[in-house]
């Protein structure tokens, strides 16, 4: 107790960040403030929030907005930027340094260690002890044991003594080390972590077919310059059979820098588009608010004799097929045709589900005709005379939602993950082993007794020992005392 009040201050915060028990209660508050980080919604629009937290505790919407107002003055809404939660980072780091400084110089003695050969009252100590009587002389059981201990794996050393002749080895010496691997990885991947926090971001951006823009939006629409420009050429959605139900979807992207086209791409999920270092995820997609009379009507008129033309219109437009005198003239559009039991066709949903156009032909061979052309409906596109018109898109409606980050240092993290997975490998699969052999000459036989110890995975090791008697047995012919 003297000795502890003697301290000096710098003493006694060294002996605290060399606690285990501080970094224990370290972790625990950073893992706990990180639930309260998944369940609220980084970045995003209170009202997402405020929905969570009036389902999960059960809150009305002005508690759960009161509730919401706590915690982001608090910084739960932005956490992994917030002040505390770095200062936490930061406190653990030191922890884990000190932490391992102040372990360091006992455990890197015992690596630097080299086996020397023990006396024989030593040897009864050992964790790890074996001995058998082979018939025969010392020479004959020294060329034996050498063998098998090369066998193993170790390159043995001699001793000669009063007792007879030991020879001893050890391999991992610097596997006590692995450890401190695993501690410089998590400080690898800290440190990386830190990198993207502070020089990159997250963001979101829903880009409308035909637009380009320069910003990414987070933080509840603050604008991220991008460095360069980002355009959406087209946007596609790919549906299971005749159901609504999302397949894929896909956007064609294009990059220009300083006016030039540098790049095209197409992106769906799990394959998004990086360009200096900024990635572009498909996430989500919508229809363009207001967006009537927006939209361009992409078709492709066939004629009777195969001849083709691709065509762009909108609602009211007239047409020819070519090589024809058929006319169509588009009277309406759906985003979503449907049908009801009395034959009446009606929209169901703004979402563009089943988009389809209403076209009155004339001079088809059989009169006049007015039909729905249905764009994931081919069936629908073939005409009375023979003719033909594909419904191929509905062009400059639909926005591709995508997240867009930026991390420069998760290479870092990727480089600290290698590490530790090799840190973990050395702390829980290799182990610093020691063997020694002694042999001694007794009454015309020779008495082998094998000790060893490891310091970690010991059984495993005791299983080399017997397998290190057996060969000796097998060599000597001899039986096992």
């Amino acid at each position: 107790m003297e000795k502890q009040n003697n301290k000096s201050i710098t003493d006694r915060v060294w002996d605290l960040f060399a606690s285990v028990k501080l970094a224990i209660v370290i972790f625990t508050i950073i893992a706990s403030t990180s639930m309260v980080g998944t369940i609220l919604e980084q970045q995003a629009d209170p009202e997402k929030n405020v929905k969570v937290l009036s389902k999960m505790f059960g809150l009305g919407h002005d508690s759960a907005h009161s509730a919401l107002k706590v915690l982001d003055s608090l910084g739960f809404t932005n956490m992994y930027h917030s002040w505390w939660f770095v200062t936490l980072l930061l406190l653990f780091c030191a922890n884990l340094i000190i932490c391992s400084i102040d372990r360091l110089p006992h455990i890197w003695k015992l690596a630097r260690e080299h086996i020397q050969p023990l006396p024989p009252e030593l040897l009864d100590k050992v964790a790890i002890k074996r001995s058998l009587t082979i018939k025969g002389k010392a020479s004959g059981a020294k060329e034996l044991s050498v063998a098998a201990l090369l066998k193993l794996g170790f390159k043995p050393a001699e001793a000669t003594s009063a007792n007879g002749v030991q020879f001893y080895a050890e391999k991992g010496n610097y596997t006590r080390l692995g450890v401190y691997v695993t501690h410089l990885s998590l400080l690898v991947i800290l440190a990386g972590a830190m990198i993207g926090l502070f020089f990159g971001f997250n963001a979101f951006l829903n880009l409308p077919e035909g637009e380009t823009t320069s910003v990414a939006y987070k933080d509840r629409g603050t604008e991220v310059p991008l460095g360069f420009e980002l355009r959406c050429d087209n946007f596609e959605v790919d549906y299971y059979g005749q159901g609504d139900m999302p397949k894929s979807y896909k956007s064609w992207l294009t990059v220009f820098k300083n006016g030039k086209e540098i790049l095209k791409k197409s992106i769906v999920v799990n394959d998004p588009l990086t360009f200096e270092g900024i990635t572009f995820y498909q996430s989500s997609y919508g229809k363009v608010p207001n967006s009537e009379g927006r939209g361009i009507i992409i078709l492709r008129a066939v004629a009777a004799n195969g001849t083709a033309q691709n065509i762009q219109a909108k609602v009211g437009d007239s047409f020819m097929i070519p090589g024809s005198s058929v006319q169509g003239r588009i009277l309406d559009f759906s985003p979503a045709l449907s049908v009801d039991p009395t034959g009446r066709y009606f929209s169901y949903d703004e979402m563009l589900k089943n988009p389809a156009i209403q076209v009155a032909f004339t001079g088809l061979k059989d009169g006049n005709y007015t039909g729905w052309i249905l764009k994931r409906y081919p069936n629908s596109w073939n005409l009375p005379g023979g003719e033909r018109l594909e419904f191929l898109d509905y062009w400059g409606v639909e926005y591709t939602g995508m997240q867009v980050r930026k991390d420069p240092g998760v290479f870092i993290v990727y480089l600290g993950c290698i590490i530790m997975a090799l840190g973990l490998y050395v702390t829980f699969f290799m182990s610093h082993r020691r063997v020694w052999v002694q042999i001694a000459e007794d009454k015309g036989s020779t008495r082998i007794t094998i000790a060893a110890s490891a310091h970690r995975n010991k059984a495993a090791f005791e299983n080399r020992i017997d397998k290190l008697v057996g060969i000796l047995n097998a060599g000597s012919k001899g039986e096992s005392k």
